[in-house]
């Protein structure tokens, strides 16, 4: 079979913003019909390297290769009016205006933006965040599109090198995961369930590696100790391979996680209620009324978690502030407990001084942060569980990537001891070692929490209720998290299929269907049959291996290269046999 040109060929490529490193030395290759999902941290350089690709930014060494006559699409993290395409094209109008634009929010303007991308039909895509400020509808038909779905309709699949924290966005999109850590990259052939196993396994086998090196270097050390008056005569291969020895014994994984043990001050029985508001906006353009809240009542409980979704442009981020009291009600009251200490995690983060340091800006809200039971820490200490090092809790806010701000602004909320947590999008830009520490948090916080969000893994684990914004002042309370909510809609809609079913059959009462006699296999299907199932395990053979070669981490780059372009060779022929292997067998059953 005829080698297969990689769609991007990545080699040896480093990157270093000051005197941190980001990745060093790393080699992948993209080829058609992968969709890959890279992970890593915040500040490692997951946008870094995509920008790096796209050409926006520099990199120290290494090559990298482009296809010849690609066309490459890019959807970057921060949506601008230089994302739009010349011809404003949109499923909103013929054509939006600059202005425009800028008036619409964060999530229609991403969705203008990513339907350009998708309508150009590109060879390959590059996707920083694209699940960010979109509403949950649009998450789940994107995640469709994007996917196997794509596949089981005849279209062609789509080549996808992506930046993602949404872990079931992750899990029904990827067949690769490429993970950046400790500088370097290592990849992974499945979703992200088959990740998460495998990952654990290379991190168990490097720690009993460097536990090897420590055992080692403790004999080493007591050979360098003898006579070191002597020491000049001892074999000077040894010496050297000591000092080999003890550098692999000291290395040191970072797996620190965010430490979240802040106490919440207490909270009284009365918590908030609403009477009877109203909100409505007019659209000074067309006069059109835009109704959010029509006669809202509620009565929120003590230590109730309630998460709020909806379609974008519904309401969900009015209504939180109306709450806080950011915007006023056209009529009706909230009547807040005088127990009620907000904490509030803003959709649009806090606009921090680009130019002050990151200790400074924890140091203005308190020196010394009290986390109960007579615990107290000084702001460096508490910056740290936050997984700011004594470095770089001196360097300028401006160097901080998107993922460390938001992990800031976290600090800054919580600092506070609040008892009333509310969380507008919490989830954008967060990485996802601080998403599940963030999530096991939540779950057992004391105190009172409303979170606005589109992660559907998060709102998951860590809310009680749902309010379902449809938009006109319609709110639903389902009792239940998002999962839940949504087989309750499949259910709904197929007791709506079923009822139309019936009533078809109702209609056609009386009719004879003639069925048609079982076909059989004939005796050229039936060889057939016999080779796909020897076929089959050959394949599948070939993949694990191709799989363990490349999960190594020690491949060369040309031999990167040649497995990865086999390896989407082997998954199409799988895929192709598989489905003639049923077609027959479905025959013959």
């Amino acid at each position: 079979m005829a080698a297969v040109t990689p769609y991007l060929l990545v080699e040896g490529l480093t990157k270093s913003v000051g005197s941190k490193v980001l990745f060093s030395d790393i080699s992948f290759a993209v080829n058609k019909g992968q969709r890959i999902a890279l992970i890593a941290r915040n500040g490692i350089g997951k946008s870094t390297l995509l920008d790096i690709l796209m050409g926006k930014t520099d990199y120290d060494s290494g090559k990298i290769t482009w296809r010849n006559d690609l066309k490459v699409k890019y959807l970057p993290q921060h949506i601008g009016v230089e994302c739009l395409e010349n011809t404003h094209k949109t499923g909103y109008s013929l054509e939006i205006t600059d202005e425009a634009f800028k008036k619409l929010s964060g999530g229609q303007q991403k969705r203008i933006v990513l339907q350009q991308v998708l309508d150009d039909e590109p060879d390959i895509l590059l996707l920083d965040e694209p699940t960010n400020h979109l509403d949950l509808d649009t998450v789940v038909w994107l995640e469709e599109y994007l996917g196997e779905r794509r596949k089981a309709r005849g279209e062609s699949p789509l080549t996808i090198l992506m930046v993602t924290h949404d872990r079931y966005f992750l899990d029904s999109v990827c067949t690769d995961i490429f993970e950046l850590d400790e500088h370097h990259l290592y990849t992974y052939h499945g979703n992200y369930a088959y990740y998460m196993e495998k990952r654990a396994e290379r991190i168990e086998a490097q720690q009993a590696e460097v536990e090897k090196y420590r055992n080692l270097y403790r004999t080493e050390l007591e050979w360098m100790r003898r006579m070191p008056q002597a020491r000049a005569h001892k074999a000077q291969y040894r010496i050297d391979n000591f000092y080999e020895i003890e550098k692999k014994a000291k290395q040191q994984r970072n797996e620190a996680d965010v430490q979240l043990t802040v106490k919440s001050g207490y909270i009284g029985n009365k918590i908030f209620e609403a009477k009877d508001v109203c909100k409505a906006f007019v659209s000074p353009r067309t006069g059109e009324k835009k109704v959010i809240l029509q006669d809202f009542n509620y009565v929120f409980s003590r230590y109730e978690k309630l998460g709020i979704i909806g379609n974008n442009g519904t309401g969900k981020s009015t209504f939180i502030k109306l709450l806080m009291g950011e915007i006023p009600a056209d009529s009706g009251v909230w009547d807040v407990g005088s127990t009620v200490r907000f904490g509030y995690y803003a959709q649009t983060g806090l606009k921090f001084d680009e130019g002050k340091k990151v200790i400074d800006i924890v140091r203005d809200i308190a020196e010394v942060v009290d986390l109960g039971n007579g615990q107290k820490m000084t702001a460096s200490q508490f910056l740290q569980m936050f997984l700011f090092s004594p470095n770089q809790q001196y360097d300028y806010v401006g160097k901080l990537s998107g993922g460390e701000r938001q992990r800031l602004h976290l600090c800054t909320v919580l600092m506070r001891s609040p008892n009333f947590l509310i969380l507008d999008e919490p989830t954008n830009d967060l990485d996802i070692p601080t998403l599940n520490v963030l999530e096991d948090y939540l779950k057992n916080f004391q105190g009172c929490l409303i979170v606005v969000s589109h992660d559907r893994y998060f709102m998951d684990r860590v809310v009680d209720h749902i309010f379902v914004f449809h938009g006109n002042g319609n709110i639903q309370d389902f009792p239940g998290n998002y999962t839940q909510y949504r087989i309750e809609c499949e259910e709904a809609m197929k007791r709506k299929g079923e009822e139309a079913i019936k009533k078809l059959g109702d209609d056609t009462k009386g009719t004879k269907v003639k069925t048609e006699q079982k076909r059989r296999l004939s005796f050229k299907e039936k060889r057939e049959l016999e080779a796909l199932e020897t076929r089959i395990p050959q394949l599948e053979e070939e993949k694990n291996a191709l799989e363990a070669l490349l999960s190594g981490g020690a491949t060369l780059p040309d031999e990167i290269a040649k497995a990865s372009a086999r390896y989407q060779a082997v998954q199409e022929e799988l895929d192709m046999v598989e489905m003639r292997w049923l077609e027959l067998s479905e025959v013959e059953g």
